[in-house]
């Protein structure tokens, strides 16, 4: 983590109001997006991740293929002594994602998802993002400091796979085998892909 590059934050009571929640909340209710894009400014990361005053905004991509009904899934390295993010190291993820930096222009947390994409993730066909929902967790120690934009992304790619050395295994999994993942004792999954699981189970219903 470089502490002194400039992140994306908005005030947290600019940012809530009094439409706090936790957990998940659809789109459609209230346009959190507008409200970040509105009231943002940018602050030094080192000093943004020990001040709960503010969040931080995150685009958390959920990449799908809905003609195979697949969505991407990886763990989060387990070594490295680099890895940015140690608090979610070797978890289990199906959200890709980062902070929103002063280069990401016009809508700054749009561009910052496919700027992720196309850092993080090696794919053979074309994405098409769109906002389902809003993600927060005041639980932890990193949800209080973040917000994520949960952004549903559809793709024709067969093939997905991480770029990142930060990911130790990334591939294509049908729910049944994610829910597996959710399930099983030796696998630790990330909040934020916890609280999304629902949505994403309505995604494919409604397909």
């Amino acid at each position: 983590m470089d502490p002194e590059q400039k992140i994306m934050v908005i005030d947290r009571e600019a940012l809530f109001g009094e439409d706090f929640f936790e957990g998940f909340k659809v789109w459609t209710h209230i346009d959190f997006e507008l409200r970040i894009l509105e009231n943002c400014k940018y602050l030094k990361r080192g000093i943004a991740e020990c001040d709960p005053t503010h969040k931080q905004p995150i685009g958390y991509a959920i990449i799908v293929n809905p003609a195979l009904r697949k969505v991407f899934v990886y763990r989060r390295s387990v070594k490295g002594e680099n890895y940015h993010e140690k608090r979610l190291q070797g978890k289990w993820s199906w959200g890709v994602g980062g902070h929103i930096e002063e280069v990401d222009v016009e809508n700054p947390i749009h561009g910052s998802v496919l700027r992720e994409i196309e850092e993080e993730i090696e794919m053979d066909g074309g994405v098409s993002p769109r906002v389902l929902g809003y993600i927060n967790d005041d639980s932890n120690d990193v949800g209080k400091v973040h917000f994520g934009v949960l952004y549903i992304v559809e793709t024709d790619s067969v093939i997905v796979r991480p770029k990142d050395l930060e990911a130790d295994d990334g591939r294509f999994m049908t729910m049944e085998e994610l829910e597996e993942v959710c399930g099983s004792p030796d696998s630790v999954v990330e909040e934020w892909s916890k609280i999304a699981l629902e949505p994403l189970r309505e995604y494919f219903d409604s397909l």
